[in-house]
Formats: C-alpha cells, structure tokens, sequence
C-alpha cells in the first residue's frame, strides 16, 4: 500500500490591503497626490527620501486626508480625477 502524502501546513492568507488615495502636505506648501495599499510605509518612504521624487525635496510630509478605493484600478482613477482639479478645487475638496 503506497504511503500518503503528508499536506502541506495551510499557509495564512497574508491579509489583504485596501487601496488609498492619499493627499500630502510638503513642507513648501504645495500638495502631492498618489494611491498605495500601505499608507504608513508609504509616508515613511516619502520622509525618508526614498518616496516619489516630488516630495523628495519637499520633506518633511504630512498627511492631509486620505480615502479608500475599491481596488487599484478605482484608485488611479481616483488620482488621476484628483490631480486634473485646481489648487483652489483641491483645497475645498480636502476641506470637504
């Protein structure tokens, strides 16, 4: 009789992390807009210089406001439709 196969342990399902459109402050005044699906990672980047090269110069950052997407694709289409709105549009936006 051959011997059964041992299963592999059941692996945890890693958990999965909603995508975010995200808005930043920068130190000059000026705002930066972009999605991730880690938001405490990603800011730290942008502080650490190692963020988009935007904000590279224009650290320290700090978040303004930020809203979950359904997944990435709603979320670039949320940045894309966020980036295309004047400075003024921006600010009643995040005032919203």
């Amino acid at each position: 009789m051959p011997k059964k196969k041992k299963k592999p342990a059941a692996k945890a399902r890693a958990v999965k992390k909603k995508w975010q459109l995200y808005v930043l402050l920068c130190k000059d005044g000026t705002l930066y807009c972009g999605i991730t699906n880690d938001l405490e990672r990603r800011i730290a980047q942008h502080n650490a210089g190692k963020g988009a090269r935007y904000t590279r110069g224009r650290g320290p950052v700090s978040l303004l406001r930020s809203w979950p997407q359904k997944n990435q694709s709603a979320a670039l289409r949320a940045e894309i439709s966020f980036k295309k709105l004047s400075r003024t549009a921006k600010d009643v936006y995040l005032a919203a």
